[in-house]
């Protein structure tokens, strides 16, 4: 998994949801995140659940964590403020 440094990042990923819980599944060969996410994709739920996987993975406040391209796409680049 990939460490965070203090500033912005931003981590591209890609989400399979529907899962029985969420979790980090592993990295793809070009340093995608594969991310597991217990929720429908459907009015954002995936979008939310993603949002507050990762919050608590890394720590930190979920305002701090944003879907900045990918919305309705199974790939996304997630911006974190640390």
């Amino acid at each position: 998994m990939q460490n965070l440094i203090k500033g912005v990042n931003y981590l591209n990923v890609k989400i399979h949801p529907i899962a029985q819980k969420s979790e980090i599944k592993g990295e793809m060969s070009d340093g995608t995140l594969k991310i597991d996410i217990a929720a429908i994709p459907q009015q954002g739920r995936a979008n939310k659940e993603l949002i507050n996987f990762l919050s608590r993975e890394f720590k930190i406040p979920t305002q701090n964590i944003s879907i900045e391209q990918g919305f309705t796409s199974s790939r996304k680049l997630v911006r974190i403020v640390t």
